[in-house]
């Protein structure tokens, strides 16, 4: 297994060695993001600029005007936190070709502890017009990411995770923006992820697959823009759905999906599962993982608990159906 954070790296200096126009700047952390395989390679295009990720974002934006096609690379908490004006302001708004790389996304970012992890970030990113939000789920998938968002014109988030995870895509894997990827294709209840995290929603269908229970897994690497049709095609027969994202629950991707279901009212009943609602907390992966019911066993557990709930639901409606027909 490859960690997202070095396929990153490796994919943005094999881009460099063909196109001159690609420049990275970076923000004090391009030993741990990997940038610093570019800057190896291609020190006359490598920026450096310190803590400073406001400034970092205006001196990418300028290169854009140039001609340039910036990468940014820092942790993903300094992006959508630190830096969000100049990205609302400079990026955003005007469109620009610059791509913003969010390393260390999600809880799980070694001894950073608390205040580095960023669990809002899809959330934020997603309701900027003009932004591109994408979230690979291994090592094949960030290297297609990578490849689509240095050719893509205009704003482009990219989620990346820092320790490797479970290989779920084969290695001739192509990427399409928006679309839905069936992992899983057996079952009518449905788990739907993204990022790193659809690695561990696989291992839970394996966990409920050995209990009895199918489930269908679906991967939407692509947060914004949704292919509708692609995400629908993909739910057709669906009587429970489950989102599970290493994400605050509102506004990331279960919100996303419920947007579009709400538009069609024969839709399956949506349990979102991810933070709910809270701050995260600083402590070892497993643990965190654990708490926040994340790990591929407590996915399990969850969904078997809204497997029993959603069947006594139907009884219920059943029962009180044929209430009505006797009356």
């Amino acid at each position: 297994m490859k960690a997202q954070r070095d396929v990153w790296g490796d994919t943005v200096a094999e881009i460099g060695l063909t196109d001159p126009s690609i420049v990275l700047v970076d923000g004090d952390l391009a030993n741990s993001t990997k940038a610093d395989r570019f800057a190896r390679e291609f020190p006359d295009r490598f920026i450096e600029v310190g803590i400073a990720e406001q400034n970092m974002v205006g001196i990418a934006f300028g290169l854009s005007t140039l001609g340039y096609r910036p990468w940014l690379s820092t942790f993903a908490v300094f992006l959508t936190h630190r830096a969000l004006d100049p990205i609302r302001m400079l990026v955003s708004q005007t469109g620009a070709n610059v791509r913003l790389a969010g390393a260390y996304s999600g809880l799980l970012n070694g001894s950073s502890g608390k205040t580095h992890q960023d669990v809002e970030d899809l959330a934020i990113m997603r309701a900027m017009p003009n932004m591109t939000v994408l979230a690979p789920a291994d090592e094949v998938e960030a290297a297609a990411v990578t490849r689509w968002a240095s050719d893509h014109e205009g704003p482009v988030y990219v989620r990346i995770a820092r320790d490797a995870v479970r290989q779920v895509l084969p290695h001739d894997y192509t990427f399409r923006l928006g679309e839905a990827v069936t992992l899983r294709a057996d079952g009518d209840i449905v788990l739907v992820s993204t990022g790193v995290q659809s690695s561990r929603v696989v291992e839970a269908a394996d966990l409920l697959a050995a209990a009895g229970i199918r489930a269908r897994v679906v991967h939407l690497p692509t947060i914004k823009p949704l292919n509708e049709a692609s995400l629908l095609d993909s739910l057709k027969g669906a009587s429970l759905l489950i989102t599970v994202e290493e994400h605050t629950v509102i506004g990331g991707l279960g919100g996303a999906v419920c947007e579009v279901l709400g538009n069609y009212p024969t839709s399956p009943r949506v349990v979102r599962l991810g933070l709910d609602d809270q701050w995260s907390e600083s402590g070892p992966d497993d643990f965190l993982l654990d708490k926040y019911g994340l790990s591929a066993q407590r996915v399990a557990e969850q969904v078997r608990s809204a497997v029993t709930t959603h069947e006594a639901a139907i009884a219920s409606s059943g029962a009180a159906t044929r209430e009505e027909g006797i009356r």
